[in-house]
This record gives structure tokens, C-alpha cells and sequence, in this order.
């Protein structure tokens, strides 16, 4: 399914879509397309995209590609899928009980859920906030034993 969605495989072509996308709630979805979870993520980006699309801009990233490696470093991205929100080129955080708040691992469970959060996170980004709370019940956040190491 991630053909229907923009798939960015070169950092020039990230950074332009995130500096790029204005007034709109940036998704960038890290993963593999062979990836089983990732597809299944994929098909709910796919099913959201056109029905968020006033407010948001669904994107694909391939973490396998060498030239995107920079971002995969920097957002830490060790579990896939993993989604990165951002607004007007700024990095959009979301609480969602988890230790990490940087990022959304794992997929949706429905496609309302999605739509729940995007919209969530472009309601706190109108009004000038980098961090929101997560609009889903606990239940329906994924759950992920994030490790961190000491550099």
C-alpha cells in the first residue's frame, strides 16, 4: 500500500517536504515496505490520506535507504513502523504514556485512530504548542519496551 502514499528514499527529498509542508500536520512513516506491520500501516495511512488531507500530508520514508540514514539516527528509529509528526518544520511531540514522546511506534488500530491523532496534533500545533496529549485510551496505544543505551 505504500505506493499510494509519496515513499521518500533521499534526505534532499525529506528535508524538502518537511521544510515545505506549510499550515498542514507533516506524517512521515519509517519502515520497510516488506515489513508486515509496516503494510498494514500503510494501508491505514492510504485509507486516511485523502480524508485528512485539508489538514495533514501523509509521506513514506524507506529506513533501508542509505541517503535517509541521518533522520533514522537522529528520530532514533530502532522499531518500525515508527511515525514522525511535524508542523510548519517544527517537530510535533505527542504524550501518550509511553517513555518516548518524540515518535508514534508501532501501527494504528483503526483508521479513526489515526485520524484522532493527526487531528489532535494539529489542533495543539494552531495553537502554538510542540507537545500534545495522545486523544486514544490507553488500551489502543501500542505498548513497546523501548531500551536506551549510554553513548
Amino acid at each position: 500500500m505504500s505506493y499510494l502514499l509519496p515513499n521518500l528514499t533521499k534526505k534532499k527529498q525529506v528535508d524538502s517536504i518537511i521544510r515545505d509542508t506549510i499550515d498542514k500536520v507533516l506524517v512521515l512513516r519509517f519502515g520497510r515496505a516488506s515489513d508486515a506491520l509496516c503494510l498494514q500501516l500503510d494501508d491505514i495511512l492510504s485509507k486516511s490520506a485523502r480524508e485528512v488531507s485539508k489538514f495533514a500530508t501523509v509521506a513514506v520514508v524507506d529506513i533501508d535507504s542509505e541517503d535517509v540514514q541521518v533522520y533514522v539516527k537522529y528520530f532514533d528509529i530502532t522499531l518500525v513502523p515508527s511515525s514522525v509528526f511535524f508542523f510548519n518544520a517544527h517537530h510535533m511531540k505527542m504524550d501518550s504514556g509511553t517513555a518516548d514522546h518524540t515518535k508514534w511506534v508501532g501501527a494504528f488500530h483503526t483508521k479513526q485512530d489515526f485520524i484522532d491523532v493527526v487531528e489532535a496534533v494539529f489542533r495543539g500545533a494552531m495553537k502554538g504548542k510542540l507537545i500534545v496529549s495522545c486523544p486514544l485510551p490507553p488500551e489502543r496505544i501500542p505498548k513497546y519496551q523501548l531500551l536506551y543505551k549510554e553513548i
